[in-house]
């Protein structure tokens, strides 16, 4: 027997063993920790387009059975949500291409894809690209997260158009359309989450001139502007307020300026803020009939060319859509982006010549 008595043994042993205790312990907590960040983190998603959801995948494969509703002059009831394509990661923009393919953003690239949902890389490097428009000279222009809105395609054309406005930096350029004299229309605002600077620009939208550097702020009066398009003959700004509860008009002056705000159309409000429910619209695309479509966490919500609220189509997945185009045979199939998933339905309309969106 060890000189020492059975009690010195024993609380040797414990001393022993208190470092494993307290390590294993320690591990525990961190994985607790560790998964109530991601259950956090995941809950704040939905819906928190530009930050905590922009770039989020869908937690699981999207449904292959959902269907559409009956949207009167726009959809049937029961046609298919068709997947294109999943696990892209972070999708965004959608812009038909006349060959019947979509163009899209996705981990920093622009890829190509065709009908058949075969993607094709043309920009490895887009600079954080978000929203993306075609001109009719056939560039691809984009919206970009890193301050400014450049020509990124084809190859031998890439060129910043803007990178700043009275010498600030922009906030966040998020989506952009451009008109038929080649003018650009662009958002910009705050990622969701982000503090405000009091040097910062206002959250506005922005009109970059035909053939030209020069850009003149047209709007500053939208909460947070966010997706944004034009009717089919020029004469009509689009925007969607993700802070606010209505689709805005602006009647487009012949110089690019805008006037005669209007609430055009109601949303169907579900994403909560701490100052209420807001709409949470992030993409915007319309067709040649007028019927505006806006991504939402309540899904795609469709406008008539009036304003009215015809009805919307719930995504395929448990997280809200984040942008939207025409494309694919005919131009009749309204493309959805985002979550890492490109889907399409096809529609009774088609979307507007040589616009994608």
């Amino acid at each position: 027997m060890n000189s020492a008595s059975l009690p010195e043994k024993e609380f040797q042993q414990e001393i022993g063993m208190k470092p494993k205790v307290i390590f294993v312990a320690l591990l525990c907590l961190l994985c607790e920790v560790a998964a109530f960040g991601q259950t956090r983190e995941s809950s704040r998603g939905r819906g928190q387009e530009g930050g905590r959801g922009r770039g989020q995948q869908a937690a699981q494969p999207p449904a292959t059975d959902k269907v559409t509703p009956e949207i009167a002059g726009v959809v049937k009831a029961g046609t298919k949500i068709e997947i294109v394509k999943f696990g892209l990661g972070g999708t965004d923009a959608g812009m038909g291409m006349s060959d019947g393919s979509v163009l899209v953003s996705s981990r920093g690239s622009l890829l190509k894809i065709d009908p058949d949902g075969n993607a094709t890389t043309l920009v490895e490097n887009t600079d954080q690209a978000a929203g993306l428009a075609i001109d009719r000279k056939g560039r691809v222009i984009a919206a970009q997260y890193s301050k400014k809105v450049s020509v990124l395609y084809p190859k031998g054309s890439e060129e910043v158009l803007t990178d700043s406005f009275d010498g600030k930096p922009y906030i966040r350029p998020n989506d952009l359309v451009v008109d038929k004299k080649g003018g650009i229309y662009f958002t910009d605002c705050y990622q969701i989450g982000a503090t405000p600077s009091p040097n910062d620009l206002p959250q506005s939208v922005y009109y970059i001139a035909p053939n030209s550097h020069k850009v003149i702020r047209v709007a500053s009066d939208v909460r947070r502007p966010n997706g944004i398009t034009l009717s089919a003959d020029d004469k009509t700004l689009y925007v969607n307020d993700w802070d606010g509860a209505y689709l805005l008009t602006y009647d487009v002056q012949p110089d690019g300026t805008l006037k005669n705000r209007k609430n055009f159309g109601k949303y169907t409000l579900k994403e909560e803020t701490d100052h209420g429910l807001v709409s949470g619209a992030d993409g915007l695309c319309i067709d040649s009939a007028g019927h505006t479509f806006a991504t939402t966490p309540a899904g795609v919500q469709v406008f008539s060319a009036k304003g009215e609220h015809l009805g919307d189509i719930e995504a395929p997945y448990d997280m809200p859509p984040q942008n939207c185009g025409f494309g694919g045979p005919g131009n009749s199939y309204l493309y959805v982006t985002g979550r890492g998933v490109v889907y399409r339905i096809h529609t009774l309309t088609s979307g507007v010549k040589d616009r994608g969106k």
